[in-house]
């Protein structure tokens, strides 16, 4: 796409009229309605699981990611144009770049986090061996024969080559709404820049009452609780927007952004490796949400951003 002032052209007829047929109207609904549902479904879910039910928690949140897209339908946005047909003919490397980029950058931010506080790593993989315990599943795991390390390695495999694939498919349900109609029209009328970050922060802000009701991403007990964490989300949420919209942007493929969310929420090893009476300082990192860790994602999107505004 080319930028002129604060207006987008599409490189397709076809993303141009679809730009065309998003209104205020249609704006404004799909904003009431994905915020309206996805909140009452979010304090649903934070009183159920408080409550212990954290199966139907879980489903829950499944279902709030599809909130987005049906938020696209009860406003009428036209789903033409977002390129359900996947055209890849020179543009393979943006798959690559979608599967891979964020387990790249969050290894580095989480290699930085524990530079700066080395303490904090858990070498005796303790946090892993009480999930494992709680999830009834140590037994079976050392009948197996395997060991810790080999567990997080096949676990990190996963995570940039099929996850990401399976992840994709509840995150489409989120892409449709936000790279999909919300992130173009911000950036039509407030230009590239300045949209992507109002849209990064109305995307973090839609979380909020999972978090601060059920300590969703950072728990309940980290340091600036409960305040600080919602804000922290919000400077990853327009970090990890961009990447996305930038993915999104250049491809006209919405089943790209999808797969590199699948692929950010897919790689979570790090947080294996934190003990737990540092578990406080996951506000820190060492997983991508973190301050910390974070910086390796800040530094590719502000890259991103002066690339595109040159």
């Amino acid at each position: 796409m080319h930028i002129c002032n604060s207006s987008i052209k599409f490189e397709t007829s076809e993303g141009e009229m679809f730009m065309k047929e998003i209104n205020k109207k249609q704006f404004t609904i799909y904003m009431t309605v994905v915020f309206v549902f996805a909140w009452i479904l979010q304090i649903v879910a934070s009183i159920l699981g408080n409550n212990g039910n954290q199966i139907v928690f879980s489903f829950i949140l499944i279902i709030t990611m599809f909130v987005p897209f049906i938020s696209v339908l009860i406003a009428k946005i036209p789903l033409k144009g977002m390129g359900w047909i996947p055209h890849l003919k020179g543009k393979y490397r943006y798959v690559f770049f979608a599967l891979w980029m964020p387990a790249l950058l969050s290894i580095i931010g989480g290699v930085l986090f524990f530079i700066i506080f080395p303490n904090a790593f858990d070498s005796e993989f303790t946090t892993l061996y009480s999930m494992l315990e709680e999830a009834g599943v140590l037994e079976q795991f050392e009948e197996q024969g395997l060991t810790m390390p080999i567990y997080l390695l096949i676990t990190s495999v996963q995570a940039v080559t099929y996850a990401p694939f399976i992840n994709m498919v509840a995150a489409l349900g989120e892409e449709v709404g936000w790279r999909g109609a919300m992130y173009p029209y911000l950036k039509e009328k407030l230009g590239i820049i300045k949209g992507r970050f109002v849209g990064g922060i109305i995307w973090g802000i839609w979380h909020w009452p999972i978090m601060i009701l059920a300590g969703y991403e950072y728990g309940t007990e980290y340091i600036g609780a409960p305040i600080l964490g919602p804000i922290v989300f919000c400077m990853a949420t327009v970090a990890m927007g961009i990447l996305l919209d930038y993915v999104y942007d250049r491809t006209k493929i919405i089943w790209l952004p999808a797969l590199m969310h699948g692929a950010i929420n897919a790689f979570t090893v790090f947080l294996y490796l934190l003990k737990p009476e540092y578990s406080k300082m996951v506000i820190f990192g060492p997983v991508y949400i973190g301050i910390i860790s974070m910086i390796p994602m800040i530094i590719m999107t502000i890259f991103i951003c002066a690339k595109e505004k040159s």
